[in-house]
This record gives C-alpha cells, sequence and structure tokens, in this order.
C-alpha cells in the first residue's frame, strides 16, 4: 500500500530485509517495552503487523508506555541471528531508533493487557472493546468479516444479482419477534419500526420487476441473547428471485455458501458438496430430534413406538418411543455417567439394550420383551453384536427433542463426529400453522409470507395443521444458517391464509397495505432466503460465542456497555416525540 505522511511512509508488513539499511518512518502502539540497561527494544504494533524497535538512545522511551500511540523514525537493520523471532514476518530485522513522536499518551492503568484480553471477563471486553479490538485474534476476527462480506457482495453480483438498500425505518409488522420501535416527532402517537427483516421491501421489488435482489441487510429484533444469535442487530446476506421455484433458490444458496465456505473454511477443512441433502422436518424431528441437524454425527433415531405397544414394559405404553444405536466401546461408568445427563434434561430414566455376539441382549429392559418379538426390534433398529440400543419415551413432541439431545450427548461423548469438516443440508416442508396453547388459536408456525403447498384449495379443504409451507432452513453443522421460503404473491391466497391465522381481509390492508395492494397489480411468483452472516463467520472461525466476530456486540442482556445503551433521555426529547414515561 503506498503511504507516506508526517506519521509514516510504510506500514510494518511492507518492510521486509530488501530495507536494510533504508531511513523509514513507521507509526503504531507500543505492544511491548524491554529495558535491558544501555539499550531498549519496543515492540511497535500496526493494523498490519509487528516490529521491533531498538534504542540503543535509552532517552528515547522517557515517558513512553505500553500502548502508548507513537511515530519512529530511524534505519532498518538486520537482527543478530541468534535474536530472530520466526513468529512474525518482520522476525530477521529491526528497526534502530532515531527519533519518537508521542501522539497518543495513555493517561491512565490500562483495564486489561491487549495481548490476553481473549482471557479477560467479557464484560470488560465490551466495556473497552476498543482494547480489546488491538488484540490480534480479536482484529483478525474483523478482518476476516470484512473479506468474508467483500466476497459475498461480489459472488452474488457474480450471479446476475442486483444490490438494494431497503428502508431502515418501516411500519411495524407481525414476523414472529418484538420490534424496536422508533416514536415520530411529526406524527403525534405514531410509530416506525426498525426492520426484523428486508420481508416486504424484497418481496415489493420483485412485484417492481427487478428478478434478482440482494443486500447485506441489517436486521434488528428484540430477542434475547444465546451462543449463536445476538441481541438487537444481526446481518443477514438477504437475497429474492421472481419467477423461481424452492428448487432455484436451493441452486443459488448451494452455490454462494460452498464456494463462500471453501473460500474462507480452515486448512484441511472439508465442505459439502453441492446438491445438499433435503430432509423435511418430519423426517429430521424424527431422525435427529431436531430441526437443525449436524451431519457430523453418524447417530440416527428410529421409531420404536408400535414394537413397545406388544411389550411388558409399562412405562413405554402409551407414550413415544424413540430409539438411539450405538456400535462403540463404552468406558466403565458411561451409563450411568449418560443417565445423569437424562434426568438433568428432565428424563425419567434411560432404558437400554446391548447385544450379544449370538444376537440375545442383556440390559435391564431385557425381560420386557418377548422371546417371539427379540427379532423385530433388532430388524427395525439394525441391531448387530456389540451395539448398544438406548430407549427415550415420552410424548412425542417432548420424546423427539429428547432423542436430540441424548444423539449430541452420545456423538460428544464417544467423540464420534466427524471432525474438520462443514456438513450443510436443506430442511423443508414445514407446518405452515401451530397451536398457539397460550393464545388458544391457530397461529403462522414461520413466516406469514410464504406459500402454502396446495394453495387456496389447500387452504379450504385440509385441516390448518395439516397443511405444509413450501418453507426451508439451510443448516451447517447443526446451526440454523438460513431460512427463507416461496412467497405467497396469489391475494385470494394471502387473503385467505392470514384468515386462518385469525386476520381479516381489513388486518391485511392496515397491517401489510403495501403488499396488499401491490399484488393487486400483475405480482411474479418469487422465492428467496437470507443466510446470517454473523453465523457464517462464527462457523468459519470456529468461535463458539458470536460476539466475537460482531466489531461492537452488545452484551447478552442486550446492552451496550461501552456507549451506555440503552440509556435515559431528557424530558425535552421525550416532548418533542410526544411521549410520557409512565
Amino acid at each position: 500500500m503506498n503511504i507516506s505522511n508526517i506519521y509514516r511512509n510504510r506500514l510494518l508488513n511492507d518492510i521486509s530485509e530488501g530495507d536494510v539499511g533504508n531511513k523509514l518512518k513507521i507509526a503504531g502502539w507500543v505492544e511491548n517495552i524491554r529495558d535491558h540497561g544501555g539499550v531498549s527494544f519496543i515492540d511497535l504494533r500496526d493494523m498490519h503487523g509487528v516490529m521491533q524497535v531498538v534504542m540503543r538512545d535509552t532517552s528515547l522511551l522517557e515517558g513512553i508506555s505500553k500502548e502508548d500511540c507513537i511515530s519512529v523514525e530511524g534505519v532498518i537493520e538486520l537482527r543478530d541471528q541468534e535474536t530472530y523471532n520466526p513468529k512474525i514476518p518482520t522476525g530477521t530485522i529491526e528497526m534502530e531508533a532515531h527519533s519518537v513522536n508521542l501522539l497518543g499518551k495513555v493517561y491512565k492503568q490500562l483495564p486489561f493487557e491487549v495481548m490476553t484480553s481473549k482471557e479477560t471477563r467479557e464484560d470488560l471486553r465490551l466495556k473497552y472493546r476498543y482494547l480489546d479490538l488491538r488484540n490480534k485474534k480479536v482484529k483478525d476476527n474483523i478482518i476476516f468479516r470484512s473479506e468474508v462480506i467483500s466476497f459475498l457482495r461480489q459472488k452474488m453480483t457474480d450471479m446476475g444479482f442486483l444490490e438494494i438498500q431497503t428502508p431502515i425505518l418501516c411500519a411495524s409488522s407481525p414476523e414472529g419477534a418484538r420490534d424496536y420501535i422508533v416514536p415520530s416527532r411529526k406524527y403525534k402517537g405514531k410509530f416506525y419500526a426498525l426492520p426484523q427483516a428486508p420481508q416486504q421491501y424484497k418481496q415489493l421489488l420483485m412485484v417492481s420487476g427487478f428478478d434478482r435482489y440482494f443486500q447485506i441487510a441489517p436486521c434488528f429484533r428484540d430477542e434475547d441473547a444465546r451462543a449463536d444469535r445476538s441481541p438487537g442487530e444481526f446481518y443477514q446476506l438477504d437475497f429474492e428471485m421472481s419467477f423461481a421455484t424452492q428448487e432455484d433458490v436451493f441452486r443459488a444458496g448451494e452455490e454462494v455458501l460452498t464456494d463462500t465456505f471453501k473460500k474462507f473454511a480452515p486448512e484441511g477443512y472439508s465442505v459439502t458438496e453441492a446438491p445438499y441433502p433435503v430432509i423435511s422436518y418430519k423426517q429430521s424431528m424424527l431422525e435427529f430430534g431436531t430441526d437443525k441437524p449436524d451431519l457430523r454425527n453418524p447417530l440416527r433415531i428410529v421409531d420404536v413406538t408400535e414394537f413397545f405397544q406388544g411389550c411388558t414394559f409399562k412405562p413405554f405404553h402409551a407414550k413415544t418411543v424413540r430409539a438411539i444405536k450405538v456400535h462403540a466401546e463404552m468406558s466403565k461408568g458411561f451409563h450411568e455417567k449418560l443417565l445423569q445427563f437424562a434426568t438433568s434434561i428432565g428424563m425419567g430414566g434411560l432404558g437400554y439394550l446391548e447385544v450379544n455376539e449370538d444376537m440375545t441382549y442383556k440390559g435391564p429392559i431385557d425381560k420386557f420383551i418377548p422371546d417371539n418379538m427379540k427379532k423385530d426390534i433388532a430388524e427395525i433398529a439394525g441391531l448387530e453384536p456389540g451395539d448398544t440400543i438406548f430407549f427415550i419415551a415420552d410424548k412425542e413432541e417432548r420424546a423427539a427433542v429428547l432423542a436430540g439431545q441424548i444423539r449430541t450427548e452420545l456423538g460428544l461423548r464417544l467423540d464420534i463426529c466427524e471432525k474438520n469438516s462443514y456438513r450443510f443440508c436443506f430442511v423443508n416442508d414445514f407446518p405452515m400453522y401451530e397451536y398457539d396453547t397460550e393464545e388458544k388459536k391457530i397461529n403462522f408456525t414461520h413466516n406469514p409470507f410464504s406459500m402454502p403447498q396446495g394453495g387456496l384449495e389447500a387452504l379450504n379443504s385440509k385441516d390448518a395443521l395439516d397443511i405444509l409451507a413450501y418453507q426451508y432452513d439451510i443448516v451447517c453443522n447443526g446451526v440454523e444458517l438460513s431460512s427463507g421460503a416461496v412467497r405467497n404473491h396469489n391475494l385470494d391466497v394471502m387473503v385467505r391464509a392470514f384468515e386462518i391465522a385469525g386476520y381479516t381481509e381489513e388486518d391485511l390492508q392496515v397491517k401489510f397495505g403495501a403488499l396488499y395492494q401491490a399484488f393487486q397489480f400483475g405480482a411474479p411468483p418469487h422465492a428467496g432466503m437470507a443466510p446470517g452472516v454473523d453465523r457464517m463467520i462464527m462457523l468459519l472461525r470456529n468461535e463458539e460465542n458470536i460476539r466475537e466476530v460482531i466489531p461492537f456486540p452488545m452484551n447478552g442482556n442486550a446492552q451496550d456497555l461501552m456507549c451506555g445503551a440503552p440509556a435515559e433521555i431528557s424530558e425535552k426529547q421525550l416532548r418533542e416525540v410526544h411521549i410520557k414515561i409512565r
């Protein structure tokens, strides 16, 4: 990079042995100071690298402390061979300082050591995030983030998508999470909302005649934090396609994600090749106990409910029973530890059978299985000598979830999950509706703008809870990267779909007026999805917490500890937007 001004004329990573003998000016922060009596050394750090600076005139070090921002002028020289530092690119050279200019002074004690900031408690790191970001590992995550986003933009453009920015101030709409609302100064008692996603706008772009849209979209949702979810705001690669089917979106999603993960995955990692496996929601809940299946885990869940209705084991009667077969060496006490885990997640127990060499069984449930049925369980579960099969029984929905947790725990405890890999799949055929036990009514399961499978006929003739939607997720290593859908572009279908969920046509006109009107003017069929950028980068960097890949994240309680948000505002500001605090 070409730079030259009063502070520096070279970046540290641009200096090499070819510069030995040259007089240069460099600038950055003092990472370390070593005083050897008669000669002093500092490690100077800029955004791009680290350089050792030797001060044979030790008076140059006077008034300099760690993390001061300085500019140094001097001559590049070779280090003595025994002092080479192979850990840094400039490890064979150093600068002999002739002059030092203090640009930014550290006035008080640092709250933590920058070089070890990742070992500091999180609240302190977030309060002084600008210092935390000086740490090489933290800074490299943000540089990596920039590179990934730049690649995504170029890739989408190459695929024929047009980048268009949609509004940040918009109307509130029910999309599944709480809105952040913004009071209007000009219109008393009325509010804007920050977009949970650019959902309506991107559909309106399709009605406008833009075939392929995308943006790196900021989304705002007032929801609680998780390890893979940042509270408040997040970014997604939002894209939509006109005259497109579910399969068209799958192909586009596979192309951009496969290419991105192949380019940025750590060395030695493998990435699922397109086409990705497609798993229905029903199949996913049965075989994996979750709608976010981790395909690195080879274990699968089987349904043995019907089998156990013919047995004499009363705890399994009138319950859904799921089983997981494992072929692995189990250490002494393994069953007891797994039982402890099972009880910790709310299970009453964890039955199991071990398969002997002669295909007989041993275990606490064996005596409850009639001899003439023992061959049946072997066929249902595909049992072989040396296998162990675990049983989970509960109400259907809970049995699925518990079996999924046991499957995950077995994968971890037995260390049988595939290493160094990114395993993608689509999960599709989600239910269109669900019954809300609190509100005692039928609600949309996910996105209300999805096309129901079977269209208007299905809405009119089928039980609402049996209707599937053209909705789909992309899952990678057990993390939901993206949700998407074929959109409902037909006004008659839209009116009926919302009617089932308790909305009148008048509600539609008020809450979704733009879409309601637009769909009366020749809307094309369209579909899309929105992979989460933060989650992609979290996976690619092997970080366990999403806040590690966000420049200025909120904490788990949705607070900006650095700038003090949320904060009280003045009475004058409240009056201007017609708000009184109760």
